[in-house]
């Protein structure tokens, strides 16, 4: 992570202050860049060499050495940064809705600021572009992964392109995490309410019971008793017998 956040500042760095930046400054970065991507490099042999099952880890963890290996995806290293969900995710919440929640909020600001950074760095300097400034970029940036795409700003390199193929994706996958995770809320919701639907209605039949018990035990006869010989009186003459 620490790694990451220096290549994240080295790459962002010059493209924020463009075209102001110190060369010294940018020599500083562009080493920070190199040095990070050698440790990169680094730790994928390191776990390569230390893994079971090379080829098995080859074909789990292609990405990462395409990232390694291609210059132009350089940028894609950031991915790494997504680490932080995890340690935001093990503080956010205890449910499976507040950690896709987590992941959606951060990695929707995540992906909006390195796409952002990303087109910008791609697209100036080139004939026909008009992503120029970092605020242009982060409205493309917005516009895109909401589908919006209102067409005022848009790409006109190769990497800047890929870029955008990447931020519809990812805005698509978004849209329908929260969809998805809205419906769930709602589906809970009416499951909440049917369950005390429910109960009421137990209760309910159980009181109908008791009071069905009380009016049947309301309604038989008295039973009096007996004066001796066998015969039985109405509980009502007790009090004339004792007294007579």
């Amino acid at each position: 992570m620490v790694v990451a956040l220096a290549f994240f500042v080295a790459f962002a760095l010059p493209i924020v202050w463009w075209p102001d930046t110190p060369a010294v400054l940018l020599d500083a970065c562009e080493w920070v860049v190199w040095a990070t991507w050698a440790l990169f490099a680094a730790d994928y042999l390191v776990r390569l060499r230390l893994a079971d099952d090379r080829l098995r880890y080859l074909r789990r963890s292609w990405f990462d050495l395409l990232v390694i290996v291609l210059p132009v995806l350089r940028p894609l290293r950031l991915l790494r940064l997504v680490t932080f969900l995890s340690l935001i995710n093990r503080k956010a919440s205890s449910s499976l809705r507040g950690r896709v929640s987590t992941y959606v909020i951060v990695g929707t600001l995540f992906v909006a600021v390195v796409g952002a950074l990303a087109v910008v760095d791609a697209e100036r300097g080139t004939e026909g572009a008009n992503i120029l400034t970092i605020g242009d970029a982060f409205w493309w940036a917005a516009t895109t992964m909401t589908t919006v795409g209102y067409g005022d700003r848009y790409p006109v390199t190769p990497v800047g392109r890929a870029v955008a193929i990447g931020l519809m994706v990812c805005g698509i996958a978004i849209l329908g995490t929260v969809t998805a995770t809205l419906a769930s809320w709602i589906v809970e919701r009416v499951d909440e309410v049917n369950d005390e639907s429910d109960a009421i209605l137990v209760e309910v039949r159980a009181l109908r019971a008791e009071v069905a018990e009380l009016r049947r035990a309301a309604s038989r006869p008295a039973t009096g008793s007996s004066d001796g010989n066998g015969e039985d009186f109405p509980a009502d003459s007790h009090r004339e017998v004792f007294t007579g």
